[in-house]
């Protein structure tokens, strides 16, 4: 397949790392380079899209409001995406971030920069795939590929597969290749949501079970960086630290255990909880080492 020249320095120019895209979920060397697959895992209702939300807004965001001003691709298999709910959440970090977050004409720019496809089906994904190969040689400010989920066609696949297990993993393995040669030709990153086959605790999940994957060899070999999302009991919280003044709620806090397979391959663990405006990291002090130990 022939490219012109204005596609062939799209594909080659270096394309905005999204390495510090969120330091509060990686390990301390970073998060995914250019190239790299991040899994999102877990259960429903552990806050996998929320997630895609916090990271899609810091990528569209203006650098003024803390963004990185790039354009994003959104791929909405599971129809989860909600306009309404981004629209929000990027209009409150507009407003926390000191720009004219109220001007429309800014919200208007950040939408801008997002492209959503919607598939119902995996030889719609498979299209969709193809199709984002011009779209990305035609937006080389494009750096974020998002999935919400990787793993929605799973069942009608072992479905229409039949008895051959080759057969029911042959889309998802020709969806992993298209996906393994934009990696490579645009030097993308891609963030995936996939779910569980069968629903477990809300609890943290086991170490061997956060391991497993589900999903054929094709995508595991393409998987850099996993992130585990777990939901914890809700937690009493009073705002502002005032017990008495009637603000208190009860948030769901949300658990991520994230594993690195590059660099330092290194691992992190970190909490969220979901408000109006989005996101919001909860800190957790870590313990002090044990000098009894050393002594």
């Amino acid at each position: 397949m022939s490219e012109s020249g204005t596609q062939l320095f799209a594909r080659l120019e270096a394309r905005r790392c999204l390495k510090d895209v969120e330091p509060r979920l990686f390990a301390d060397d970073g998060g995914p380079d250019r190239g790299e697959v991040v899994e999102v895992y877990g259960p429903e209702g552990t806050g996998k899209t929320e997630l895609l939300y916090h990271l899609l807004c810091r990528c569209v965001l203006p650098e003024a409001a803390g963004g990185l001003e790039v354009d994003v691709v959104f791929v909405d298999t599971d129809y989860s995406l909600d306009m309404f709910r981004l629209a929000s959440v990027l209009d409150s970090r507009l407003n926390a971030g000191g720009s004219a977050g109220s001007d429309d004409a800014v919200l208007r720019l950040c939408l801008s920069r997002l492209l959503v496809v919607r598939c119902s089906s995996s030889s719609q994904l498979l299209l969709t795939l193809h199709f984002l190969e011009t779209t990305l040689s035609s937006r080389p400010r494009a750096a974020l590929l998002l999935i919400d989920s990787i793993s929605a066609f799973y069942w009608s696949d072992r479905s229409e597969g039949g008895a051959s297990v080759a057969k029911q993993e042959e889309k998802l393995s020709r969806c992993s290749e298209l996906l393994g040669r934009l990696l490579r030709d645009y030097r993308i990153t891609i963030f995936a949501t996939c779910h569980p086959i069968r629903r477990g605790s809300n609890g943290p999940p086991s170490s061997s079970e956060a391991d497993r994957s589900h999903l054929c060899r094709a995508w595991q070999r393409l998987v850099t960086h996993r992130l585990v999302c777990s939901r914890q009991e809700a937690q009493h919280n009073p705002a502002n630290g005032d017990e008495g003044s009637g603000e208190q709620r009860n948030w769901q806090v949300f658990t991520v255990h994230c594993s690195s397979w590059t660099g330092t391959k290194g691992s992190r663990v970190s909490s969220f909880r979901v408000t109006d405006g989005g996101v919001e990291f909860i800190w957790t002090p870590r313990p002090p080492p044990d000098l009894s130990a050393v002594l």
